[in-house]
């Protein structure tokens, strides 16, 4: 009886991890995927990593309060490693929302079928593609290697340090914002280009209406320049592997 209670606890403490990182982590928490793959996907995935880490305490000489605290360790650890993979994925839709703004669309809403909120039209399109690009570089693959090196570095029952994790999901707030800063750059150069010539316009003539002429500009410069960089989103996708690298508490 006390060897099935032992292996149920490293069950329940490696399932804890895992589900914790996949209840926020991108893709796998979508409402567009019914609730019982993803408990199929996290049990089957739960038990595999079962069998093959090592644990770090002898269970048979815990107590039931010290086994809670392990599980709440495992759940603190499992929720950082999905915000960091959150905040470093939603660079993309941060820029879209970026350059929304610029052409004018902040009150155009439409409902993301992914996530089930509300969002803007541009942003929803250039999430979805970088959500193609990235399954079809086997991105599905980094979340189990991200699981595999977790278990490396804070083997089931260890207590990760706090100072880690809190500097590794502020280092993924930052990286966040300098990424989606920096995807819109090429965008937010050109919206400042149309406003100079737009100053211009109505410096020599003054009778123009300028806001009239402004509103169809911005949108048909802002489809023209989406069309021209979505392709480099591709390039993203590489460096969104090198960033979960360097910020994950690992």
């Amino acid at each position: 009886m006390d060897f099935m209670i032992t292996k149920l606890l490293g069950f329940v403490l490696v399932l804890t991890r895992i589900s914790t990182l996949f209840l926020v982590a991108p893709v796998f928490s979508w409402k567009t995927i019914p609730v019982r793959i993803k408990v199929a996907i996290v049990l089957l995935i739960s038990v595999f990593f079962s069998m093959v880490v090592p644990s770090a305490v002898n269970f048979k000489q815990i107590s039931w309060l010290e086994a809670i605290l392990l599980i709440s360790n495992e759940a603190i650890y499992g929720l950082a490693l999905g915000l960091v993979v959150v905040f470093i994925f939603s660079a993309v839709k941060l820029s879209g929302r970026i350059i929304e703004r610029q052409m004018g669309l902040a009150m155009a809403q439409t409902l993301d079928p992914l996530t089930g909120e509300r969002a803007q039209p541009l942003g929803v399109l250039i999430e979805m593609i970088f959500i193609l690009l990235f399954l079809s570089a086997n991105g599905h693959h980094l979340f189990l290697l991200i699981i595999s090196r977790s278990y490396e570095t804070f083997p089931a029952g260890t207590i990760p340090t706090i100072p880690l994790l809190v500097g590794s999901t502020v280092k993924a707030g930052s990286t966040m914002l300098i990424v989606c800063l920096r995807l819109s750059a090429p965008m937010l150069a050109a919206f400042l280009l149309l406003l100079v010539v737009l100053a211009v316009f109505a410096r020599i003539m003054p009778d123009m209406n300028i806001l009239f002429i402004s509103m169809p500009l911005r949108m048909g410069l802002g489809l023209l320049m989406a069309g021209i960089f979505l392709p480099f989103i591709n390039e993203f996708v590489a460096e969104f592997a090198d960033w979960m690298g360097k910020l994950l508490p690992l």
